[in-house]
C-alpha cells in the first residue's frame, strides 16, 4: 500500500540519471528508536525498540524520498520485512550505486548485508566521532589535548588508515578503569573497519551521515510519541 511500483522507481531512477556521466546512489539508511509501550493491566509498562528505514535516491545533492518503514520489531521482525522488499525487486539494481548507512548496531549489519551484500557499508560519521570524543575526554585532561587527538584521529580515518588508528590505540598507556573504554573503541572500529573508509566515499559522492533516517526517528518516534506522561498501546 505504501510502497512505490517497480515502473515507478524505475522513471525516477531514470529521471535522475539522465544527462550524468555516474549512476544515482540508492540510500538505504536504518536506525532505531526506543517508544514507551502500555502494558496490561497491574504490569509495569516498557520501552521497546522501533525498526526503521528510509530509501531514498540522491539526486545531485537532491534528496528524493521512495520508501519509510517504521515498526515495532524484533530482529527476525524486521528480517521478514526485508525479505519481502527484497522479493519485490523494485530497484534496477544496474543502473543504480546503493549504500547502507547506519550506525554500529548489530541487527542492522547482520540482516541488511544478508540481503544486500553488494552494497556500500559506510558507518555513520557522527556516531564514529561520538565515541572518538568519549574516548578523548576521559583519557587527556584538557579539552586542547583531547580535541587534537580527536582531530588527528578522524583524518587517519577520512585516509583509511584504521590500523594505524587501532596500533596506535593498543600501545597506549590506561589506567585499569580507561582500559575498557580503550577496549570498547578497538573492537568498535575492528567491527568496522571496512565501513569507514570515508575520503573514498565522499570522493564517490556517498554520504556520510545518516541524518535522514534520524530526522524520521526524531518526527515519528520522538516528537509524536515521547510525550510527558504518554505510554502507548502496541496496536496505536
Amino acid at each position: 500500500e505504501i510502497i512505490p511500483t517497480r515502473e515507478e522507481i524505475k522513471e525516477i531512477v531514470e529521471g535522475a540519471t539522465k544527462g550524468r556521466r555516474r549512476r544515482p546512489i540508492l540510500v538505504f539508511a536504518v536506525d532505531g528508536a526506543m517508544v514507551p509501550i502500555r502494558t496490561g493491566k497491574g504490569k509495569p509498562n516498557v520501552w521497546k525498540e522501533v525498526k526503521g528505514i528510509r530509501i531514498y535516491l540522491l539526486d545531485n545533492k537532491k534528496i528524493v524520498h521512495l520508501i519509510s518503514w517504521h515498526q515495532i520489531a524484533n530482529k527476525e521482525q524486521f528480517r521478514e520485512f526485508l525479505v519481502n522488499l527484497k522479493e519485490e525487486d523494485l530497484f534496477p539494481m544496474d543502473k543504480i550505486r546503493m549504500c547502507c548507512i547506519a550506525d554500529g548496531a548489530e541487527w542492522i549489519w547482520d540482516t541488511v548485508v544478508e540481503f544486500f551484500p553488494d552494497c556500500r557499508q559506510i558507518l555513520d560519521y557522527y556516531h564514529c566521532t561520538e565515541h572518538l570524543h568519549r574516548f578523548a575526554s576521559l583519557k587527556y585532561r584538557g579539552e586542547a589535548a583531547a580535541k587534537e587527538w580527536v582531530e588527528q584521529t578522524k583524518i587517519r580515518l577520512f585516509h583509511n588508515k584504521v590500523q594505524h588508528v587501532i596500533s596506535g590505540l593498543k600501545r597506549m598507556k590506561c589506567s585499569h578503569e580507561l582500559k575498557k573504554e580503550r577496549d570498547n573503541l578497538i573492537r568498535y572500529l575492528s567491527k568496522n573497519r571496512n565501513r569507514l573508509d570515508y575520503g573514498k566515499a565522499k570522493r564517490g559522492d556517498y554520504p556520510l551521515g545518516s541524518g535522514a533516517i534520524e530526522s524520521a526517528n526524531k518526527f515519528i518516534c520522538h516528537t509524536r510519541l515521547k510525550r510527558s506522561g504518554a505510554w502507548w498501546k502496541v496496536e496505536n
